[in-house]
């Protein structure tokens, strides 16, 4: 309901081939935004009048009404809540905890290196995790921030090259995606089609080209360099040398073999 009336609404109903953007100027900073968006909730629980209440109560009298008991749970304990266990033992280093090959450190962490403890994080957010102890299971030794994390000039750089990347990328795609389709000129007769844009085989193998130069599989040369030698540890095929032939198989071979020496042939007259 809120959101619907704020400008800047990109779901908003606008006429058929009439989309116009809302000037920069008319948008709200986020802390505004925040500020409108906590304003609306107050009002929502303490003025608003909800058709399912009875008695016209405001959502806060229908909570403060309400006899259920409400446990009020210790700050300590709300690390349980929402977290995923990593599943693993790691140890704190001098550098801290390694997690995700980032390093994770904070100044409890003075004086425990070489401790073995678990960690939970949330789901959708790695800036902090929360450390326990492995040998009093489900202590809480306290929370831990991720080391040398970026500015916000370099996040905001960074935000940039992406997004000058995905529109690169975009364009490739919408190009690529023109250039694949094939569209073939109009006729009246049955005959063959004939495409409506023709290229040159020079052209065909330049693009050819350019393809297998982007692609890395194609670029491999696997007899570029040679395979190093095994370990001398590894066993490998023992090559056997050939035996010499006596003296006594050679002449019997030969007799065999007969005057040509390729071996005894009949004729039709039953000599050799």
């Amino acid at each position: 309901m809120l959101l619907v009336s704020l400008p800047g609404y990109t779901h908003r109903a606008r006429p058929a081939q009439a989309y116009r953007p809302d000037p920069v100027e008319d948008l709200l900073s986020y802390p505004d935004f925040v500020k409108v968006l906590l304003n609306w909730v107050t009002c929502w629980n303490t003025e608003h009048q909800p058709a399912g209440l009875a008695d016209g109560l405001t959502p806060l009298a229908a909570w403060e009404a309400d006899p259920a008991p409400v446990e009020d749970v210790a700050e300590e304990r709300l690390v349980f809540f929402a977290l995923e266990d990593d599943g693993r033992v790691r140890k704190i280093t001098t550098s801290g905890i390694s997690w995700r090959r980032r390093a994770y450190i904070a100044p409890w962490m003075a004086g425990h290196v070489g401790m073995r403890v678990r960690l939970r994080y949330l789901p959708h957010y790695d800036g902090q995790i929360e450390v326990f102890s492995t040998e009093e299971w489900g202590r809480h030794l306290g929370s831990a921030y991720l080391a040398q994390a970026a500015t916000l000039e370099q996040r905001r750089a960074l935000s940039s090259v992406r997004e000058k990347k995905a529109r690169a990328l975009k364009a490739d795609l919408k190009a690529a995606e023109k250039l694949r389709k094939a569209r073939y000129t109009a006729t009246t007769t049955a005959a063959v089609p004939r495409p409506r844009r023709s290229v040159t085989s020079g052209q065909a193998e330049a693009e050819i080209a350019r393809s297998r130069a982007v692609d890395l599989a194609a670029r491999a040369l696997p007899d570029l360099i040679p395979p190093r030698e095994p370990p001398a540890s590894w066993a490998r095929p023992v090559v056997r040398p050939r035996r010499a032939a006596s003296p006594q198989a050679d002449a019997g071979q030969a007799a065999e073999d007969g005057p040509s020496g390729v071996g005894g042939a009949r004729d039709d007259s039953g000599e050799r």
